[in-house]
This record gives C-alpha cells, structure tokens and sequence, in this order.
C-alpha cells in the first residue's frame, strides 16, 4: 500500500482503526462574567446565503452525506458537560478578516466590483473581507449550533461606522430539526470544531471547516475551510481555500455589534506565506478522535479518547498560508482521502485537525496540539 499523505501517526498508547494508521499508510477561561446571561432562544435555522458566491447552502450531495432519517442531533448523557463548556466558548461576537486562496496558496483578489475607487486610483490590491461571525451554541433541549458569516464592503480609512453588509452565510448544526444540512459535526470543549458542509449548488459541491482556538488565547481562532469536488472517479479535488483569522469581542449579539477600529488585527492574505521548513519533521501531542461509521447515530460527536501520538510530515502536496497556517488535501491508491490543516500559534507548538474519508464517506475527525519532536526523534 502507497504512502498517501505527508502525514504518517504513529500510535503510542493504544489501536484505534480510522486513525492509528501503519507505516505503509497515511494517514484558560476567557470571560470573567457569565456569557449565559446573554443566551437567546432561537429557532432552528436552515443554512442559506444571500449571494451565489456565498458558499454552502442546502445538502444534496449523497455521497458525502452521513444523516439518514435514523440519525440524530443528539449528545449522549457523558458529552453533556462538554457541550456547555463548548458553548460557553464558542459563543460570542467573532469579528476579523477572511481571505480566499487557491488550492496553490496564492491569495485571490476581491471582486473589482466591490472595491473602493481610491484604491483602483491607486492601484491597491484588496484580498481580504473585514469579517464578523455571531455565533450561539444552544445548551436547553437539543443541542444547535447557529453562525451567520458576514463580509463587509471594503471601505477606505477606517469607517466602520459606514460599513456595508456585502453577503451573509448563516449555518446551522444539531437541533430538534428533522432536515439539518450538517453531513457532520465534531466539536471540543475549547471552542473547537469541524464540520462538513455539503452545496445544494452544486451536487460534486462540499466544504470541510476547521475551527481552531489558540489553546493560549481562548479569544482568537482560525477557521480554514477547504473547498472541494467530487469527480467522476470519486476522487475528492481540492478547489480552494477559505481563511478567516478572528477575534472575540463580545457576547453573542446577532451581528449587531461590530469591532470596527477596535479590531486587533488586519488583512493578512498578502503578506508572506509560512515556510514549509516550520511544518516539516516529527510532531508529537495528544490526539482526540471523533468516529464515524454506518452503525454511528449522531450526527454531533465530541472529540475525546485521547492518545499521545506523533505525526511525520514532509513537503509533498502541502499549501503554505500566512500567519503560520498550512493545509494538505491527499489521496492513497486504496481510495482513502486525508485532509489536514494546522496552525502554529507559537514557536514550535501547533494545533492540527484531520479528516479521513473512504469512498468519499467521513470515517473520523480529530484535533491534536503538537510539539515538535527533537532532531533525530522518530
């Protein structure tokens, strides 16, 4: 069997099937107050978006599709706990910048249409979107998470004040609804995420996103969310990639409540990409592993079971982002797909997320922080 991907885990504490792979394959409290105060009841929300270039809609795609009508938007009894505390930090006005970039790592300028004219006047080129992400995890009855991604027209100065709704992506997970649009949905008490999005757009259309809180900074995160099609041969293609870096301002206000000038970063999709020397070599951390099988009944899955793992990575097919981000998208001759993406979020200690799939169908999710191991450590 063909080595696959630039990632290789190696198991150290125990076997477990969709991510201990062999070596022939691939493989703080941040709020001082009571952010529950701040709950709203809301109805479950369908996934809709304002602009055919908004990604994600309705879900049609069935052979990335995981929900049956025997699957539920259910935590079991022992994940309970977890959930409050994810709701508890993935709740919150998120507001930032996002970029789009192609599945080489080049950034990909915004639309001529919606850039000011002093900076076509002066031939500056915009890449980034000002961001806000209200985001609501529900904690009564069923669990549901709501978000609405919103994209700001680019303004000259700093106008916030002025800023104007460009399009609006709202998405919805969990609840008591029978038609949720989530294929799957795997989440960590630190406000971490993934979730699988199919298109009613496009029917070889889906999106994997990852959510990945700083474990230093409970109050920054990125979300990277691969975009991709499934040919003909089944293969899963990546198209291109998706950057938000945010940060949390507030609690949950439903988008009325914007950092504007206060935001404590800026467009970072044309600065310098990472280097591929930072991410290459053996990394080792605890792995926490979310299932999923035909015989699996929830859509919502905590990331848990940890084991100690290490991971082997070289420079093949990996795309380079700024701000220390990266992401890989590969294929094995056994007709297993790996996607990865990670972040260093400080020297020589990252946070990375895979998914493997088989035949196009989600097997497992998990979420690791990683140390670099030292030279010659394997």
């Amino acid at each position: 069997m063909a080595l696959a991907a630039n990632s290789i885990i190696i198991s150290q504490n125990r076997t477990f099937s969709s991510f201990d792979f062999p070596s022939s394959k691939l493989l703080s409290n941040r709020h001082s107050h009571n952010i529950y105060s701040h709950f709203q009841r809301i109805p479950p929300i369908t996934i809709t978006s304002t602009t055919p270039s908004s990604s994600i809609a309705k879900a049609t795609l069935s052979d990335v599709q995981l929900q049956d009508n025997k699957k539920k938007n259910t935590i079991n009894s022992t994940s309970t706990t977890t959930w409050l505390e994810f709701a508890r930090n993935v709740s919150g006005e998120w507001d930032g910048y996002g970029a789009d970039f192609s599945n080489e790592g080049n950034p990909i300028e915004l639309p001529e249409s919606v850039v000011p004219e002093a900076f076509r006047e002066w031939e500056v080129k915009v890449f980034d979107w000002q961001t806000q992400c209200p985001t609501l995890a529900q904690t009564e009855q069923q669990p549901l998470l709501v978000y609405k991604s919103i994209k700001l027209l680019p303004t000259v100065g700093c106008e916030a004040d002025a800023a104007t709704r460009y399009s609006i992506d709202e998405r919805s997970s969990g609840g008591d609804q029978d038609d949720d649009k989530v294929s799957a949905f795997a989440y960590q008490a630190s406000g971490s995420y993934v979730a699988v999005w199919p298109s009613d757009q496009d029917n070889s259309l889906l999106e994997l996103e990852y959510c990945l809180v700083n474990p230093q900074d409970r109050e920054s995160r990125v979300r990277i969310i691969q975009v991709l099609t499934v040919d003909d041969d089944m293969k899963m293609v990546l198209q291109k990639v998706r950057v938000f870096r945010e940060q949390w301002y507030g609690p949950f206000r439903n988008g009325e409540q914007l950092g504007g000038c206060a935001i404590r970063d800026s467009g970072f999709a044309a600065t310098g990409a990472m280097e591929a020397s930072h991410v290459v070599g053996v990394w080792q951390g605890p792995r926490a592993i979310a299932s999923f099988d035909a015989f699996q009944t929830d859509l919502l899955q905590e990331l848990g079971d940890e084991s100690v793992q290490k991971s082997l990575r070289d420079e093949c097919d990996l795309i380079l982002l700024p701000k220390q981000l990266w992401c890989s998208l590969k294929q094995s001759t056994d007709g297993e797909t790996y996607s990865e993406v990670g972040w260093i979020f400080d020297h020589e200690r990252a946070i990375t997320s895979r998914c493997i799939f088989s035949a196009t169908k989600l097997k497992g999710v998990s979420i690791a922080c990683e140390t670099r191991a030292a030279e010659g450590v394997y």
